[in-house]
């Protein structure tokens, strides 16, 4: 006979955030697998819970959240609501990096225990990066350069891949997954070697990279191509990004696939910017950043701040975003295009179009026509309608675009956007050099073009955080180029000695490793054998 338990309830009123909580004192008697159904329950009713950008009936946690990647239908999950930042500046300004990520992330990771998530944070935010502070602040000119590229990859796509592991593997073991988790991803170029480095070798996971053949700088497609790890693939395609994101995602979205893959032992998930995974912990970083303003006496307590960000899958800026909504005194978000300017076209007109010819530019990790993480921020001024939002997708996909209302457009305010020209570029790179010797990367330049716009244009003079998304390492001729045309002729990694010599800066790790790397992999496809390849890797139809 089930042994009986005793529990009880309390009554009461507690106030929290404007949340109201009835709790009542009642004895109870219940068996003990009623209790252990209610705990669940309640848990769950506390959790922060996510819900799909296209179905408002699908909702989960963020630990399955994490896991899934990708909603059902092809939304993507986002919170039910934005946490408030529960810690006072005065105290942020003396935590460390570490530090800093518990107190943002536990908002939002829930159903994460306290010892799971410092763990998490322990293991990714180590000796990998090269700098204590994880993220410093530059000021150059008349901004301040927030450097995200100190982790094992030299770009930003570490801050946040190199928790994802971390998290994904614990959240497979809180839903009691017992397949191997298949990580699944396209790249422009930055995303694909963070992740391949985060997952080598982890115990139940694989990870394929497909990435544009040639839409990437030399030096990151030999930073994937060399990867080692019996778990890791890496593919280049005979297209360009937005066919590599389209090709994953329809895979994330079959059905069929899903149960081949389930009776074989996978499933998939995804370490791009459209999992939750990876945009929770892009967040912390400019909390640290305000943080070590206040605390450098840069800004007082309280003052408002810029942010501009160099932008394609949208996923950077829209941390931002999030941060700003759980109080961080952020006044406009400036998202900085390159020529592949369809996010500066949405910020102007209210329309989305990516029917345009797509541009090889000397940002690749900002070539991308279809901003996958918009989609977040476009079910947030539709007044989180999922149903509208699944519309408005809908009609992208049919026709290549799609146009907001002028009440969705009034609910845009807080950003600004611009592009930048190559020549603009290239013009800024040299600038910043000659006035600050500090060099920047191309596409650190491009925010810092726009930047220079917006000031121009809207005379604002409010202290600005420029997010510097990779080592100018990566793209070594097109920097010393904008410096000096001579040297425009030789190769990307015969440059990376005379970089150093201007910049002062020791060469990364990760440039000295794939000096004398070996390639590993060698495969390249069709966009349309994109599956075909994924089956043959996980012997599927052997």
């Amino acid at each position: 006979m089930t042994e009986k338990k005793k529990t009880f309830i309390m009554n009461g009123v507690l106030g929290l955030q404007g949340t109201l909580f009835i709790l009542r004192y009642e004895f109870v008697q219940e068996s003990e697998s009623s209790l252990l159904y209610k705990t669940q329950k309640q848990r769950m009713e506390l959790d922060m819970l996510y819900v799909s950008t296209r179905n408002a009936a699908e909702k989960v946690t963020a630990s399955q959240a994490i896991l899934k990647g990708l909603a059902e239908n092809g939304g993507l999950f986002v919170p039910e609501q934005i946490p408030t930042l529960d810690v006072p500046v005065d105290k942020l300004q003396d935590m460390t990096y570490q530090e800093t990520a518990y107190e943002v992330m536990k908002l939002f990771l829930t159903d994460y225990t306290e010892e799971e998530l410092k763990d998490c944070i322990k293991s990714a935010y180590d000796d990998k990066f090269d700098t204590s502070e994880i993220a410093p602040l530059i000021k150059a000119q008349d901004a301040y350069y927030l450097e995200l590229f100190h982790g094992a990859t030299i770009a930003f796509k570490d801050m946040a891949l190199s928790i994802l592991p971390h998290l994904l593997i614990t959240a497979a073991k809180k839903n009691q997954v017992k397949n191997d988790i298949v990580i699944l991803t396209a790249t422009s170029g930055d995303t694909g070697k963070a992740a391949l480095a985060g997952f080598a070798d982890v115990e139940g996971t694989k990870i394929i990279v497909f990435y544009p053949k040639d839409g990437v700088s030399p030096i990151q497609r030999q930073q994937m191509v060399t990867q080692k790890g019996d778990n890791t693939f890496v593919v280049g395609i005979n297209g360009n990004f937005d066919q590599a994101q389209t090709g994953v995602k329809q895979m994330f979205s079959d059905p069929e696939l899903a149960k081949e893959l389930d009776a074989a032992g996978y499933q998939f998930s995804s370490a791009n910017s459209i999992n939750i995974g990876r945009l929770v912990p892009q967040i912390v970083y400019y909390v640290y950043a305000y943080a070590k303003m206040v605390k450098s006496g840069e800004i007082k307590d309280g003052e408002t701040i810029n942010v501009t960000v160099p932008t394609g899958n949208f996923g950077n800026i829209l941390a931002a975003f999030y941060a700003k909504n759980m109080g961080l005194p952020i006044g406009k978000l400036i998202c900085a295009s390159n020529e592949n300017k369809v996010l500066y076209d949405f910020f102007t007109t209210g329309t989305y179009d990516k029917n345009r010819e797509f541009i090889l530019t000397s940002s690749p990790s900002m070539d991308i026509l279809i901003s996958s993480n918009l989609e977040r921020l476009i079910y947030r001024i539709a007044g989180d309608n999922a149903q509208k939002n699944q519309e408005l997708m809908r009609t992208l996909q049919e026709t290549g675009s799609y146009c907001i209302s002028e009440e969705m457009r009034a609910r845009l305010k807080d950003f600004y956007g611009n592009f930048a020209s190559e020549e603009e570029t290239a013009s800024i790179i040299g600038e910043i050099y000659r006035d600050a010797g500090y060099i920047i990367d191309t596409h650190t330049a491009v925010a810092a073009a726009v930047y220079q716009k917006y000031k121009k244009e809207t005379g604002d003079v409010a202290k600005t955080v420029i997010a510097s998304t990779a080592s100018p390492y990566k793209f070594t001729r097109s920097v010393m180029t904008a410096i000096d045309e001579k040297y425009s002729d030789r190769p990307d990694f015969e440059l990376v000695d005379e970089l150093q010599a201007l910049s002062n800066v020791i060469v990364p790790k990760a440039i000295e490793d794939i000096r004398v790397a070996s390639v590993v992999h060698k495969t390249v496809c069709e966009v349309d054998k994109m599956q075909s390849v994924v089956r043959e890797f996980l012997k599927m139809d052997a």
